[in-house]
């Protein structure tokens, strides 16, 4: 795996952060505003128009390819086109995880833009998170891994709107971790994951 040094402060970092962050939030709500709008046609018409020059505006300058994963000399990670938490990516879901004991823990809310079943999660997006939070935690003990196979039980559908994911490190043999993390509602786990995680001999530890 290809890694970036971008060598840059903890104040840049917080400046470019407080610059993104409530642009993606915007583009969040206007996801989730599409989805539910109601508005007249020439209401829809105008907005397409407007978003258009929006992105018109923010194409003047672009990088190459995708983001990737960058980090900072004091390897503080920027993975911020990441599918489930990068933080310029606001098609990812608003997961945002912290340390948890000896693994990680994300509160986070989902709405319109990640149904399945009617008012439920769609249970791609719920192995989407599960995956995200699972390979946090198997990078806990700061040695970074690959995943190897993640198995997904679903206990019942999960409702959209606030949920916590947990995870773990259970059990570690030789270059091989497992891990067991859970999605959950305000009544308890929806879906339960375990994955194990190989540590490659040519990664060094992070």
């Amino acid at each position: 795996m290809d890694f970036t040094l971008e060598d840059i402060s903890d104040d840049e970092i917080a400046r470019r952060r407080a610059v993104f962050e409530p642009l993606v939030a915007s583009v969040r709500d206007l996801v989730d505003a599409v989805i539910r709008t109601e508005v007249d046609d020439e209401v829809v018409v105008d907005a397409q128009r407007t978003v258009s020059g929006v992105v018109d505006a923010l194409r003047a300058q672009q990088m190459d390819g995708a983001y990737g994963v960058r980090y900072t000399s004091n390897l503080v990670g920027m993975a911020w086109g990441n599918a489930v938490m990068g933080m310029r990516n606001a098609i990812a879901p608003p997961v945002h995880s912290t340390p948890d004991g000896g693994g990680v823990r994300a509160e986070f809310t989902l709405g319109a833009a990640y149904e399945g079943p009617p008012g439920h999660v769609h249970g791609g997006v719920c192995a989407l998170v599960l995956d995200q939070v699972l390979g946090e935690a198997a990078a806990a003990d700061n040695k970074a891994s690959y995943t190897g196979t993640i198995e997904f039980r679903y206990l019942r559908p999960t409702p959209l709107g606030q949920l916590v994911a947990r995870a773990e490190i259970v059990e570690r043999a030789g270059r091989k971790k497992t891990v067991r993390g859970t999605l959950s509602d305000a009544r308890g786990i929806t879906v339960e994951a375990e994955g194990l995680f190989i540590v490659p001999k040519d990664v060094p530890e992070l």
